[in-house]
């Protein structure tokens, strides 16, 4: 692995420890009371200053472009896309640690950096991998609540179901009902709590997948895999590209900052002192909304009907056509724009090259690299769209769909299982930080109308 250049400071600082285990609490340990301190400097010295002001169409329109949330590991720029602890897509790349001959980088390292704002060591990175070993094991009792739940229900209310169903074995919840927990401590019960959550989520999830769609064919997990290819195996996908496809996508789906609805319900759900389980249950409902994580599916249901009409080898203006055709019928071009972005999203260009590297002749994958050559020159003769580049969720879904899952309603869940990695950072974080229950005011239409406008009839 290369030496990141940033990394020179940040190792002066490093501790080292000579036992092999718990490494990365032992790191946040260190860590808290250095932040809480920068977090208090901070507050003094710029917590009167405004960060925004706040128009109508704002308060009605989504809150977009409104900055009232403080999430301090990732952030999305409109021009460079999503930053992890200051890191984009390319340099999470090149710096992460790898599988042995592969090229996409491991979420257990992600993990570490997510909560450190440090690339891990050989040796950390290893202690991580091996505790959520440890922690992922499965008790009989939950194996059989998910092969209970029925086959005709949704994949993600299996995983919402299941996540709650472990929750009983929530450490914080234990602690703080005995009244052994005091403030200062709720970031340690939130950290067993988040790492036994997310050594466990894969093996849920695989199981929910063979017991929803292979007849209850369980896969044992393989311990000697890391954390994302163990998951492609117990999905019942062995080859190394598939592995080498579900690490990329695990890593850079793993968070975009803290307003998407998946990420804010999290923060706002555990706001309230509810649990890592019961936070992330939340947070995998609004995943599982259709606005928010079924993106890529409808993306391929798209270009799977543009070759149904259209067939193979589609020239440019028949692509060119078929856009405008569809924007005349009242839809938009799924996997196209961005609420905040305003470039082409890195983490589509992280997949691209994937396929590149990995899949030749794939009518559907050509058809994807295709589209980005044509449709944004479309997009940017209508007025109203302001970001006509693809997104991650137009290649995404792509990806799996080449190498073989075609339980489009799947897709979603395999979302969820990398979007615990960010999640579960900032729970930890935001209870070390003691940051308060989210509670922000609200506004009606009368209110609006005293306030700005002459006629007050609105009742």
């Amino acid at each position: 692995m290369q030496v990141n250049p940033r990394s020179a400071v940040q190792m002066f600082y490093r501790s080292v420890y000579n036992n092999t285990h718990g490494l990365l609490k032992k790191r946040m340990r260190e860590l808290v009371p250095v932040k809480q301190a920068l977090l208090r400097d901070v507050r003094k010295r710029y917590g009167s200053k405004e960060v925004c002001k706040v128009t109508v169409d704002q308060a009605i329109g989504g809150m977009r472009n409104v900055f009232g949330l403080f999430y301090d590991a990732s952030l999305l720029d409109a021009k460079t896309g999503i930053t992890m602890r200051d890191y984009n897509i390319p340099e999470l790349q090149e710096y992460l640690q790898k599988a042995e001959n592969g090229h996409e980088p491991l979420p257990e390292a992600l993990f570490w950096l997510l909560c450190t704002g440090d690339f891990p060591s050989e040796q950390e990175f290893a202690d991580v991998q091996q505790e959520w070993k440890q922690r992922g094991q499965l008790d009989s009792e939950t194996q059989r609540f998910i092969l209970s739940l029925p086959k005709t229900a949704h994949p993600m209310t299996m995983l919402s179901q299941t996540l709650l169903f472990l929750q009983k074995d929530s450490q914080f919840q234990q602690a703080y009902d005995q009244g052994k927990v005091s403030k200062p401590q709720y970031w340690e019960y939130f950290y067993e709590d988040a790492m036994d959550l997310l050594a466990k989520i894969p093996r849920v999830s695989a199981l929910i997948y063979r017991h929803k769609y292979k007849n209850g064919e369980i896969i044992q997990a393989d311990d000697n895999l890391d954390w994302a290819g163990n998951y492609a195996h117990m999905l019942g996908y062995n080859k190394f590209e598939v592995r080498e496809c579900l690490r990329g996508y695990l890593s850079i789906h793993a968070d975009h900052e803290g307003g998407n609805v998946s990420a804010h319900t999290t923060h706002l759900v555990g706001s309230a002192l509810a649990d890592p389980y019961l936070s992330y249950s939340a947070g995998v409902n609004g995943l599982a909304g259709p606005l928010h994580g079924l993106a890529n599916q409808e993306v391929l249901k798209w270009l799977l009907e543009m070759r149904e009409e259209l067939g193979d080898n589609i020239s440019n203006e028949k692509i060119q056509d078929y856009v405008l055709t569809t924007i005349r019928e009242g839809r938009v071009i799924p996997g196209y724009g961005h609420a905040v972005l305003r470039y082409t999203d890195p983490r589509f260009i992280h997949q691209k090259e994937f396929a590149a590297r990995h899949i030749k002749d794939d009518p559907l994958v050509n058809l994807t690299a295709q589209c980005y050559h044509v449709i944004p020159p479309v997009l940017k003769t209508i007025g109203k769209i302001q970001n006509p580049w693809p997104n991650v969720d137009a290649h995404s879904g792509v990806l799996l769909y080449h190498y073989g899952m075609r339980e489009f309603q799947y897709y979603t869940v395999v979302f969820a299982v990398s979007r615990a990695l960010g999640c579960m950072a900032n729970l930890i974080w935001s209870r070390a930080f003691g940051l308060p229950i989210e509670r922000p005011g609200s506004i009606t239409l009368r209110w609006i109308e005293e306030k700005f406008g002459e006629n007050q009839n609105i009742k």
